[in-house]
């Protein structure tokens, strides 16, 4: 977990609330807008319309992360 100070549910305003149940966002909750708009951004690419299936979008974002050396 992160070094600093972030928000509880209970802290972030209902219209800034996201589902984050593995606390990947949790990190923008230090300005809670900005979790809102990053999740909906999250939320269009991989399961907005495109040429790619959600599968193929989730594919790409694990091999990225596993060259970034992300442990999630």
């Amino acid at each position: 977990m992160a070094f600093i100070k972030y928000l509880t549910d209970e802290e972030i305003d209902s219209a800034d609330s996201v589902d984050d149940t593995d606390n990947i966002l949790r990190i923008h909750s230090v300005h809670a807008k900005v979790m809102r708009l990053h999740y909906d951004l999250y939320v269009e690419l991989m399961r907005g319309p495109g040429p790619l299936s959600t599968a193929q979008r989730e594919l790409i974002g694990v091999v990225v992360s596993s060259i970034n050396g992300c442990l999630y």
